[in-house]
């Protein structure tokens, strides 16, 4: 029997959305063309690995309006002003959400957001075709989201040598043992391990304790979701971890830059120069 939308999760629905979208887009966009663009405009790739894999708490702040599971974040929602104040606060990297149907961002906002940052920028989206990575650097990302769960080997295996061969490493986000062993399989080197499980939405900080032992010395290993803390971050820092990736707790708050701030646990008037 066919598997109803009902009974999709919450991820099926947004790679199904995402691949109907792509194939409108490409019609639009061939290929060919953001190659061009990519060769005549896009700005030079930052060092995504070097930014997060420096000594201390490296924090990749994520710019998201909204989220399947809270709806909008973020009424206010700036990724200029947001990219600079969470620069200014001590962001290692920035991600910014470029999904339209179900996260409302675009990749407009990525493009905004890189004319004010100077550290890297990665793309965070449902990406499952090569053209997604052309389209990212043509809009000048640095780097960009591979999730497991959504990607086959051979896949997984083709991103992520493409990726390279823009000098973008992808963020590889896996959230169990054996997505890991794939992802280490397919030559994953900067991991992510999401504590958020997004086939239904649920949080648990232990996912990262649990994975990090297995990720090798020479990956960069980055913690994903559920951060509430500056302790959260001293604490897997010393699991292992050499960067976190945060959203939602500063996308909620009156002041991101101050509440970056109290994550690498400096006080509300000390900035990063």
């Amino acid at each position: 029997m066919e598997t109803t939308s009902r009974e999709k999760s919450i991820l099926d629905r947004i790679v199904d959305a995402r691949r109907l979208s792509i194939a409108h887009r490409k019609r639009v966009l061939p290929e060919v063309a953001l190659k061009i663009a990519v060769e005549k405009k896009a700005p030079p790739a930052r060092d995504f690995t070097a930014a997060v894999s420096r000594d201390g708490l490296n924090v990749i702040a994520e710019l998201k309006k909204a989220s399947p599971s809270l709806g909008v974040i973020r009424e206010e929602y700036s990724p200029s002003a947001l990219a600079q104040q969470l620069q200014h606060a001590g962001a290692a990297a920035l991600s910014v959400l470029t999904e339209e149907d179900f996260f409302s961002g675009s990749l407009a906002d990525l493009k905004e957001a890189r004319k004010i940052a100077e550290i890297p920028i990665v793309r965070k989206d449902f990406i499952v075709d090569p053209w997604q990575v052309w389209e990212a650097r043509a809009a000048g990302a640095d780097s960009f989201l591979l999730i497991a769960a959504v990607l086959s080997d051979s896949a997984l295996t083709e991103l992520l040598d493409l990726g390279r061969s823009l000098k973008m490493e992808p963020l590889v986000e896996v959230h169990s043992r054996e997505e890991l062993d794939r992802v280490l399989g397919a030559g994953g080197r900067i991991i992510g391990v999401n504590n958020r499980d997004l086939r239904n939405f649920q949080v648990r900080l232990e996912t990262s304790l649990e994975l990090v032992e297995t990720i090798p010395d020479d990956c960069v290993a980055v913690s994903e979701s559920g951060l509430r803390t500056h302790d959260d971050l001293v604490r897997l820092r010393a699991a292992g971890f050499d960067a976190f990736l945060i959203g939602e707790h500063l996308m909620k708050a009156a002041d991101p830059g101050a509440a970056l701030g109290h994550f690498l646990g400096r006080s509300g008037t000390e900035k990063q120069g």
